[in-house]
């Protein structure tokens, strides 16, 4: 056999064995790139999880090394020890620099930044002070104002924010339930599809953007400068319009950066910038309450205490999974064991359920929701809608049980949106790994469903209870400066910050993978 003959075969025999190694990760996306020297090949593959339902972000490092006459199947080193340990515990300062890490955070700190400076630009030919002083005290106003972090209340360009893409969002996830077309478009049709799937939602949310830049223009026309005019209405329209746009698109490059979601972080970013003002108005109604009440001190060690515990319980409901083990046919596992013997090699699998797996989307498109009714209230004028409005405001007699309600809903909703057991199981299925216990096919995924179910169930819950903890703060503190805050907001705060901190610890274990297989070839 010549040597140009030998080089192929052993290309193919390198290529057999990491397919066969490669097939035992069900449900995960593997990038291979495949380097060869005189006698070692050696596979780097960049595992990214594909559920929203399970961890965070992983990598692992398969390494083969090629004798002559003999192959060796890739070994597995997983992310609880080789390697990967150093980044695992944070890595090193040097080693954060080095990468792209320092970056992408920059780029979504500039990005925060330019979406948040856009409510400060007004639109031409308003009185915003008369504008300003016109709504102070109207509660309705106040909830719906607070929402988009006082974007409202500014009159800026950037002033309707994400909520028209919110609201888009809403209406194609409802109507991919209803129509199975846009099902397939979004999940079976490739990356072609999914890419007409999101022109689509962008094109719902330009005429979100539109109906509601024109109710907000007529809504303020009594404030015009110059008096009310179809040129001033066609131009702030457009404004707001290409205003809400502009937000959409820095939204989608944030989620690229790998970062975090982008509209929950522009709207973690509304809540903080709305948070000062929050704390020193309880701070105010308590020192007011001092005579009467329990004193300032104890209402403020109640509202700090309210936080604090509130925050540990959404951290540790956050992290909370169920571990469904997983099993593997003998020629799978057959090649697994073959490659046990290193510190953290071949370390048991597992199919992650958070018991949150929703995350923050609930409590925001609740939110949108609830606020819907003040909206048409404050365009419309309409009685009925200002006593709906009233109701379904927080403190309000319907507000808790719709509050409840809604979040319940879109829980269980979003749950098996983004996760379909009946593709899980045929995902396990291909990559021959089965449940203990449980068929693969048919029987595993209604496993699965009754897993999920469970789990939704106990999210469910807990949001729930979160949603009344601004009630019990309340009753407590006779303070209402957090309401529609404590509980909710507090969620998309915590919920949004550790899963950008678990993003960044992925980048920069994946960093370490990438300079790991790189440093083998200097």
């Amino acid at each position: 056999m010549n040597t140009a003959a030998a080089r192929t075969l052993k290309t193919r025999n390198y290529a057999l064995a990491h397919s066969k190694a490669a097939r035992r990760c069900p449900g995960n996306k593997l990038t291979h790139t495949i380097r060869r020297q005189t006698d070692t090949a050696t596979c780097v593959h960049n595992r990214q999880n594909t559920h929203a339902s399970a961890a965070a972000p992983s990598a692992a490092t398969h390494r083969q090394t090629q004798q002559p006459k003999r192959v060796d199947v890739c070994t597995h080193a997983y992310r609880r020890g080789g390697r990967g340990q150093d980044a695992e515990n944070g890595g090193s300062l040097a080693q954060f620099f080095e990468g792209e890490l320092p970056g992408k955070i920059g780029t979504l700190l500039l990005l925060l930044v330019v979406a948040r400076a856009g409510v400060y630009i007004p639109i031409p030919g308003v009185d915003r002070d008369a504008y300003q002083a016109a709504m102070e005290g109207q509660a309705l106003f106040g909830y719906v104002d607070s929402l988009s972090g006082g974007s409202l209340s500014k009159l800026g360009i950037f002033s309707l924010g994400i909520i028209p893409y919110i609201n888009a969002s809403i209406v194609f996830q409802l109507l991919t339930s209803a129509f199975p077309g846009l099902k397939k478009l979004q999940r079976e049709e490739g990356e072609a599809g999914r890419r007409k799937f999101n022109q689509y939602m962008r094109l719902t949310a330009l005429a979100f953007s539109l109906a509601q830049a024109l109710g907000q223009c007529l809504y303020v026309r009594d404030f015009v400068i110059d008096g009310f005019s179809v040129p001033w209405l066609t131009s702030s329209v457009l404004a707001l319009s290409a205003g809400s746009m502009v937000v959409m698109y820095i939204g989608e490059v944030i989620s690229e950066l790998k970062l975090g979601n982008g509209t929950s972080l522009l709207i973690f970013v509304n809540i903080v910038s709305s948070l000062p003002s929050s704390v020193g108005q309880s701070i105010f109604l308590a020192n007011q309450a001092d005579a009467s009440g329990p004193g300032a001190s104890t209402t403020l060690a109640v509202l700090a205490g309210a936080f604090f515990l509130t925050s540990l319980g959404i951290v540790y409901v956050q992290e909370a999974e169920r571990k469904i083990p997983l099993n593997y046919a003998q020629r799978f596992r057959g090649i697994d064991n073959a490659g046990r013997g290193g510190r953290g090699i071949g370390s048991s699998s597992y199919l992650p359920f958070k018991v949150n797996s929703a995350g923050v989307m609930p409590i925001i498109f609740s939110s949108s929701l609830l606020s819907l009714p003040g909206v048409v209230a404050r365009f419309s004028g309409s009685e009925l809608a200002a006593n709906a409005a009233r109701a379904v405001y927080p403190g309000g007699p319907a507000y808790l049980p719709v509050s409840v309600g809604l979040i319940v809903f879109f829980n269980y909703f979003y749950t098996f949106l983004q996760l379909e057991p009946t593709d899980v199981a045929d995902q396990l299925k291909r990559g021959g790994a089965s449940i203990p216990g449980v068929r693969p096919g048919t029987a595993t995924a209604s496993y699965i469903t009754t897993s999920l179910e469970r789990m939704s169930f106990l999210g469910s819950v807990f949001l729930g209870l979160l949603a009344t903890t601004p009630a019990i703060v309340e009753g407590l503190t006779d303070v209402q400066a957090f309401r529609g805050f404590a509980g909710t907001s507090l969620l998309i705060l915590v919920g949004v910050a550790t899963d950008s901190a678990r993003r960044v610890r992925s980048e920069l274990l994946l960093q370490s993978y990438s300079k790991s297989g790189d440093e083998l070839y200097k």
